[in-house]
């Protein structure tokens, strides 16, 4: 599926990949924008050339994907990711790109301030919550959630676990014996691309997680599994207790748990109120 975004009111050609549940933009695109050049080949060239890291990696950094050209017809172009934007944009040597820079700079301090004191992570998070307008007693459930996850995270770091990809499988497992879903299908239930599934949890939802999280956690401490496939085994098990206890609330309300609802009107709808009481 391709898309356009705009940027001051400018056009870039981005795409969201299904399989990596990520969007990829033009880097021609954003280049030009931010350097306003009129041959924006010559300068990526240029920009290359002084940067020898990013010329190095640079494959890696935009590979091609196929996207509408300028005539209408589909071609594979360089693309990126937004981690991938970010590093070109250091590389950019233009009025435009100073804004991006400072950010990344504030980013990259907060993150260091968070690692010496890790309360500032959870005050940061819930303060960022509240901006995007979900109401406070959801964010207390979501918190709580977010410091489940990181004990059992934790548990499977212990006990060999590799992150990310093992992490992912593990989660899914547990989501599917939780919910009937992976998150990759769940995000399709709730008409969800790059938003954090989580994020979109009712609360009925986060609760269920939670268990299914929480009783994986209890599970592996009290089986003390090693390794990746033996903690596959206990995250069925542990998504098992919350899948049995939805099966049962489900069976007595007549009502299902899993819902399409998500918070993308409502934050929506919240933050156009809050730029109109500024107004």
């Amino acid at each position: 599926m391709g898309n356009i975004k705009l940027f001051e009111n400018k056009k870039v050609r981005s795409k969201w990949d299904d399989k990596e549940e990520k969007w990829y933009f033009s880097v021609q695109d954003v280049v030009e924008i931010l350097t306003d050049s009129r041959d924006v080949k010559d300068y990526i060239k240029k920009m290359k050339k002084r940067d020898s890291q990013l010329n190095a990696n640079w494959g890696t950094i935009c590979p091609l994907i196929e996207m509408v050209a300028a005539d209408g017809r589909k071609r594979k172009i360089q693309a990126a990711d937004t981690k991938g934007l970010l590093r070109i944009v250091q590389s950019i040597t233009s009025p435009k790109a100073e804004p991006f820079k400072y950010w990344l700079a504030q980013v990259g301090a907060e993150r260091l301030e968070e690692i010496e004191n890790p309360e500032l992570a959870t005050q940061r998070t819930r303060e960022l919550y509240k901006l995007k307008g979900y109401p406070d007693d959801w964010i207390e459930k979501r918190m709580r959630s977010i410091a489940i996850r990181e004990e059992l995270t934790e548990e499977w770091k212990n006990r060999g676990v590799k992150e990310q990809i093992e992490y992912s499988i593990l989660t899914a497992e547990i989501s599917k014996a939780t919910f009937g879903l992976s998150p990759s299908e769940y995000k399709k239930v709730k008409g969800l691309k790059s938003q954090n599934l989580r994020d979109h949890f009712t609360d009925l939802e986060l609760i269920f997680s939670m268990l299914g999280e929480a009783s994986t956690t209890e599970i592996v401490k009290t089986q003390n599994p090693k390794g990746f496939l033996a903690n596959k085994k206990v995250a069925k098990q542990g998504g098992a207790v919350a899948g049995n206890a939805r099966k049962e609330l489900e069976a007595r309300t007549g009502k299902k748990v899993v819902t399409a609802d998500n918070y993308l009107l409502e934050i929506k709808s919240s933050n156009q109120l809050k730029k109109g009481k500024r107004k």
